[in-house]
C-alpha cells in the first residue's frame, strides 16, 4: 500500500500495488479539516439538438417600384393608335422620372440596352426558366451590366419614358421560359419550391379587350392614330386621350 500527501488541506491517496507493480485499486480521501467535502461532479451534458435550417425559396418577389399601384394591367389591350386589341405582356407602374427601379429577385443581369419599343430595358434570369424585364427606363445604373449579379432590392435604373412611352412609368414583365405572366400574381410574394408557383394562375388571360385611356401620344403614333380616324369603321370604339388623368399605360411588344 503506497500513501502520498499533498499539501493543505491535505489529500490522502491511496492505491494498492497488484501484480507486476500495476495499481490494482485507488482511492482519494480529504483531510485537514473537519467536514471537508470531496467537489460535487457534474453530470455529462447533453449535445444540443441540431437543428437544420429552412431552404431558400426559389423564387422570392419583391416590388420593382415599392410603394408605388398597378396602373395597367396584365391582359388584353388597345391603345389608341391601334386598330385591335393585343396582349400587354407585363403591368405599367407610374411613377416620377429619376425614381429607383429594383430587382425583385436574386439573379444575373442577362441583357440591357436599348430597344425601339421597351427604350432602355434590362432583362435579369433567376432560375428555373424564370425571367424579369424593366422597361421604358430613364436611366440603367452601371451595376446592371450584363453578367452582373443583382440581389433582391438592388437598384437596377431609374425611371423614365424612353422607347414608345406616354409618361414616366415602368413596364415591368415576368416571364416562364420566354411566355409572359401576369406580374400581379408573384409581387411581394415568396414561393419555397417549383410546385408552389402559380404559372396556371398567371398565365389566364381574360376574354375581355381594355380601351386604354393614355395621357399623352407618343410622336411617332400620333401619324398612324390621325390614319384610324380618318377611316371609322362601323361599330368602332374610338379611344380618348384625356391629359389630366393619372393613369399611364405603354406599347410594349
Amino acid at each position: 500500500m503506497i500513501y502520498q500527501f499533498l499539501g493543505g488541506p491535505v489529500r490522502q491517496i491511496c492505491s494498492v500495488l497488484g501484480s507486476g507493480g500495476a495499481i490494482g485499486w485507488a482511492a482519494l480521501a480529504l483531510t485537514g479539516h473537519p467536514g471537508a467535502k470531496a467537489a460535487p461532479t457534474s453530470p455529462p451534458s447533453t449535445p444540443a439538438p441540431v437543428v437544420e435550417a429552412a431552404p431558400a425559396p426559389v423564387f422570392a418577389c419583391g416590388a420593382p417600384v415599392p410603394g408605388r399601384t398597378v396602373d395597367s394591367p396584365f391582359g388584353l389591350r388597345r391603345l389608341p393608335w391601334e386598330a385591335h386589341g393585343r396582349l400587354h405582356e407585363g403591368v405599367d407602374i407610374a411613377a416620377p422620372s429619376g425614381e429607383k427601379v429594383l430587382a425583385v429577385a436574386d439573379g444575373i443581369v442577362a441583357r440591357s440596352g436599348n430597344s425601339p419599343s421597351y427604350g432602355r430595358f434590362v432583362e435579369v434570369e433567376h432560375g428555373s426558366g424564370l425571367t424579369t424585364l424593366y422597361a421604358h427606363l430613364g436611366r440603367i445604373d452601371r451595376e446592371a451590366r450584363p453578367g452582373a449579379f443583382l440581389a433582391r432590392g438592388d437598384s437596377l435604373g431609374r425611371i423614365g419614358s424612353s422607347g414608345t412611352s406616354t409618361g414616366p412609368h415602368l413596364h415591368f414583365e415576368i416571364r416562364n421560359h420566354g411566355r409572359p405572366l401576369n406580374p400581379v400574381v408573384f409581387m411581394d410574394r415568396q414561393f419555397q419550391t417549383m410546385d408552389d408557383l402559380p404559372l396556371k394562375a398567371a398565365s389566364y388571360v381574360s376574354p375581355h379587350v381594355r380601351i386604354a385611356t393614355v395621357s399623352e401620344i407618343p410622336e411617332s403614333k400620333k401619324a398612324l392614330m390621325a390614319s384610324l380616324d380618318d377611316k371609322p369603321r362601323r361599330g368602332r370604339v374610338h379611344s380618348r386621350v384625356e391629359p389630366r388623368l393619372p393613369i399611364v399605360v405603354a406599347d410594349a411588344d
